[in-house]
């Protein structure tokens, strides 16, 4: 399974309304692009100068926070975070948002993404004094922004400052004691958007966000592009690290899996992007067969689109288990429980004698989609073809996509031929690469390097990078 780093969700209400409660929903609708911590810190800009209340933890949201958690997050500015590590260890410390004091007062970030030059940038700190008391990128760039805030005029400056030196995908909501800010990268690798309900400014990482909390939905901050909002209500955009956009490498598996299938990013529908994904993957590889599945829920999109392009039914042959949280036990080594069976099981009178095309988002290292393609033979499926709705994974991401190193990978060293040997499938397809843009129009320029070995900001291979 791959995971992407967070999410991130920041708003201000220039009315005075508290926040916490509408940060918590943006956060639990952001919650499938990060799983293992949370937290929400607010502000007062009527209230006690850099006074922030913050509450962070392991867990889920609805695990995080309570009713009596909320109620003593008092403010009108807040941002919020949900995290899978991908780079930092899995522990409270490296949840956030992060929270400073430094001489200027207080500044609080929450951050999607990942540096790929934190090493560089840590040694640089630590040589000047820092003490880190997290291993994560977001600390580096909260103290990077701290200290540029001392040679400059305003916060949303020394958040320009900073990005000079930050290499990678960051897309950012930072708190002053008065002041919004988002952020991101200038080649946009990761989705951040901008919205308004009433009086209230919004940032999410997801346009579906905006919808779980009533706001509406103004624009997408641009690559490179810094927005600040004040307490007063003014709207200031900054666009001087904006980069020409046939630089920008908008992360094409946003669309495949990450993001929520309600969400637009960059001006295309996540839906409409998998449903192409379905349409093109039965245009380039037909199959003849009785029923077409996705494996739920990331497939099931892409099932639907290549059952309109095949008119083959699309059917349920998974059922998948959505009480087992990120918690659930999993089963030892001696076990005869595995823990794909804990999660999904095959209807078997759906499948019974059937030609099933399966489709997925992707194959990691192979042991899952070896396990279903079993699970769908013992229930006596006649035959099974698996259809992945993006191509071979033969590159590591350098920009928050838990991507497992090249040797780790089914496709690194081996042909498609023997990818099908080792799941078992009657027969295999991929997406071809040249339909990456295809699937969202060919309007954006975007980053295929896990498939490719291209990254965006250096056009070299993986290995030279």
């Amino acid at each position: 399974m791959i995971h992407e780093e967070c999410g991130v969700f920041g708003m201000l209400d220039t009315s005075g309304e508290d926040v916490a409660r509408t940060v918590y929903y943006g956060l639990t609708s952001l919650q499938h692009r990060g799983q293992e911590s949370c937290g929400i810190a607010v502000s007062d800009t009527e209230g006690e100068l850099g006074a922030v209340r913050l509450r962070k933890d392991m867990g889920l949201v609805s695990e995080v926070f309570g009713e009596e958690d909320l109620a003593k997050l008092t403010g009108n500015i807040g941002i919020g975070h949900v995290r899978y590590s991908t780079a930092g260890a899995s522990t409270r410390e490296n949840a956030q948002p992060l929270a400073i004091n430094y001489i200027k007062g207080t500044l609080a970030i929450a951050h999607n993404g990942n540096l790929t030059n934190a090493d560089e940038l840590r040694e640089k700190l630590a040589m000047t004094g820092a003490i880190f008391q997290t291993t994560i990128d977001s600390e580096l760039i909260a103290y990077l922004i701290a200290r540029k805030r001392l040679e400059s005029k305003s916060v949303e400056e020394a958040v320009a400052l900073s990005m000079k030196e930050l290499k990678g995908s960051y897309s950012l909501v930072v708190m002053s004691p008065r002041k919004l800010i988002a952020a991101r990268d200038p080649y946009g690798f990761r989705p951040l958007v901008m919205g308004k309900r009433g009086k209230a400014y919004v940032f999410a990482s997801e346009s579906c966000a905006l919808d779980v909390t009533g706001a509406e939905f103004v624009r997408d901050i641009e690559p490179g592009e810094i927005v600040t909002v004040t307490s007063e209500g003014e709207v200031f955009s900054d666009k001087s690290r904006c980069i020409p956009s046939e630089k920008h490498g908008h992360c094409i598996f946003e669309y495949i899996y990450f993001a929520r299938p309600d969400s637009v990013i960059d001006g295309i529908s996540v839906y409409d992007a998998r449903i192409r994904a379905g349409k093109y993957l039965f245009r380039d590889c037909p199959i003849d067969a009785d029923i077409v599945a996705g494996v739920p829920e990331s497939g099931n999109i892409a099932a639907l689109g290549y059952s309109i392009a095949s008119r083959i039914p699309c059917g349920q042959v998974l059922f998948k288990n959505s009480y087992i949280g990120r918690t659930f036990i999993k089963p030892g080594q001696s076990g005869r429980e595995n823990s794909v069976m804990l999660k999904l099981n095959t209807l078997k009178h759906a499948v019974e004698g059937k030609r099933v095309v399966l489709i997925d988002d992707s194959i990691v290292r192979g042991t899952t989609s070896y396990r279903i393609v079993k699970m769908l033979r013992d229930a006596g499926a006649r035959e099974v073809h698996m259809r992945i709705s993006s191509p071979p994974f033969l590159w590591p991401c350098f920009y928050g996509t838990d991507v497992p190193e090249r040797k780790q990978l089914i496709a690194y060293n081996r042909s498609i031929e023997e990818i099908r040997q080792i799941t078992g499938a009657d027969s295999l397809e991929y997406l071809k690469v040249e339909r990456l843009k295809d699937i969202i129009y060919g309007s954006k320029n975007i980053c295929e390097g896990c498939f490719t070995g291209v990254y965006p900001d250096v056009r070299e291979k993986g290995e030279e990078k």
